[in-house]
């Protein structure tokens, strides 16, 4: 059997032994798992193979960019509004490439080339997508490989009017629906915004959902391709997901108030503390310090400053308009080598009986209920238009983006109908992209022996992992050898048992030379008897 084959071997006994060793609760089968993986990783080429995905049902849009070629792709040839000339222009630069890490051979993506450009590129669908009775589901990949400065990674459903132009797609251009992250600064979100027309006024809105409920902030830095899906019902109910995990999110309810009696004091004055007798609140914070001496030589005759000598009052002066003219004061020259002038005043200090109003201490509040917040409820703005599905629908996806960063990666856009079938997109296009990152990923093993020192049953998993297959490997494989290869050697007695067989053995000897004189004596006698016959005879 070959390594591979004692590999696989292995895996499920190490799963049956975390099994019948401890509960298998969701903690233990995580580090199950990433043992499994490790035993994968070393004994197998973690190379996939990759086949560009193909949807498994009826979708309104797939592109995952593997043929090299835009040629569906349309590049807007217009400008963008309020923006100066010479930033207005779309000229930033789209490329097919393939990730700069943990790449998929075969695999390609439409990367956003240039920083600081106004980049448009759109795209339509097999057909346009009505709202009506059916689900609508987006997804999509994004790598920020170079980090993110300041740029978005949205896309746009751009509404099905009468006068849609791909070469015109620009800012203005209407669209049903925007999905996506965006970050600038230290700003982290994941847009959903939709617009649908006002029944009332005709007017078309913008609704924007709340925030997710995670912290976005590691999708945008750790250089990985994250998966992002959008899924609306017709019961007007909507989900967004990063990586297949929800991130919707509760929001206040508006009709919720703090009841009258809700104490949000954590801390409240002592009811039992009594000001001492010797507490003057009356006193004040600074008083003139007692041992002040005035310095020699203050000129208390002699103001600080002093009008100008040499000043002239202006020609243009005039007493009615301008008032009594008088000179600009200045520094009296007479203080210049005095310590001072003036009134002398004694400096403050501060006030050592001073201890102000007196307060009760503080004691911790046996009635606190902390921080009131209204009560979390399911978001009802989404539910505010009586039919917030039914929304303008849309014939092409766009994505109209200003970044400060290049080389942001877009692939295996899916618009479908169907959860099931953006999952199985997902697993036969991001699921590798996921397993390659996974198996290129540094620390493994560091993180398997730091899950060991809080886990020390976690070392009999380890030393199965190694010594099963090795176990395996020498049962399977060690080569069978024949019984003329054996050679049998004597062993030796015990001592006791040696010198008993010694003297058995001598007594042997002894019967046997007995036992061949009486033969060796038959024999003469006999042999003399037919002699003496033979002469008789003769």
């Amino acid at each position: 059997m070959s390594l591979k084959g004692a590999c696989l071997l292995c895996c499920p006994c190490i799963f049956a032994i975390s099994i019948f060793c401890h509960t298998p609760t969701s903690e233990h089968l995580h580090y199950v798992k990433m043992a499994f993986k490790t035993v994968l990783f070393m004994c197998f080429d973690p190379q996939v193979t990759y086949k560009t995905p193909v949807p498994t049902g009826d979708v309104y849009f797939a592109e995952t960019f593997d043929d090299g070629s835009l040629d569906r792709w349309q590049l807007s040839k217009t400008v963008k509004g309020d923006a100066d000339d010479d930033i207005a222009k779309y000229d930033g630069k789209w490329s097919v490439e393939q990730l700069k890490e943990n790449k998929v051979p075969g695999d390609q993506g439409l990367v956003l080339k240039s920083r600081a450009k106004h980049h448009a590129i759109a795209a339509m669908l097999n057909k346009p997508f009505i709202f009506q009775d059916e689900p609508l589901v987006i997804q999509y990949e994004v790598n920020f490989q170079d980090g993110i400065d300041c740029g978005g990674a949205y896309i746009k459903l751009l509404s099905d009017t009468g006068s849609l132009n791909l070469e015109q797609f620009h800012d203005r251009t209407p669209y049903t629906i925007m999905f996506g992250p965006d970050k600038c600064g230290e700003d982290y979100k994941l847009h959903f915004i939709f617009r649908h027309q006002n029944p009332l006024n005709k007017d078309v809105e913008e609704k924007h959902a709340k925030r997710a409920d995670v912290d976005l902030k590691k999708f945008y830095t750790d250089k990985k391709t994250h998966l992002y899906t959008l899924v609306l019902n017709p019961d007007n109910s909507y989900e967004m997901f990063i990586d297949q995990s929800s991130v919707s999110r509760e929001i206040d309810d508006p009709n919720d108030s703090k009841p009258e009696d809700w104490d949000e004091r954590a801390k409240i004055p002592d009811p039992e503390a009594v000001k001492p007798d010797d507490w003057d609140e009356d006193a004040p914070a600074k008083i003139e310090d007692p041992d002040a001496l005035k310095p020699e030589g203050w000129l208390d005759d002699e103001p600080e400053f002093v009008p100008d000598p040499n000043a002239e009052k202006p020609e243009d002066w005039d007493e009615e308009m301008d008032g009594e003219w008088e000179a600009p004061q200045i520094p009296n020259p007479a203080c210049e080598t005095a310590t001072g002038c003036g009134e002398w005043k004694r400096p403050m200090i501060n006030n050592p009986q001073y201890k102000g109003k007196w307060k009760a201490p503080l004691v911790d509040n046996p009635n606190y209920q902390g921080v009131w917040k209204p009560r979390k409820i399911d978001n009802p703005e989404f539910f505010e238009d009586l039919q917030p599905f039914r929304m303008i629908s849309f014939k092409a996806l766009g994505l109209e983006l200003w970044s400060m960063t290049s080389d942001i990666y877009f692939d295996n856009f899916i618009i479908t109908s169907h959860k099931e079938v953006a999952d199985r997109w997902a697993s036969d296009s991001w699921g590798l992209k996921k397993l390659v990152a996974s198996a290129n990923e540094p620390g493994i093993f560091s993180q398997l022996m730091i899950a060991a020192e809080e886990r020390p049953w976690l070392w009999v998993i380890y030393i199965l992992t190694v010594a099963l297959p090795i176990g395996l490997a020498v049962l399977f494989c060690w080569p069978k050898k024949s019984d003329d290869d054996y050679v049998y050697k004597k062993v030796d007695l015990p001592r006791g048992d040696v010198e008993e067989e010694e003297e058995e053995e001598e007594d042997e000897a002894a019967v046997v030379d007995d036992e061949d004189k009486v033969a060796e004596a038959a024999e003469s006698a006999q042999a003399a008897g037919e002699e003496t016959e033979h002469q008789t005879s003769g």
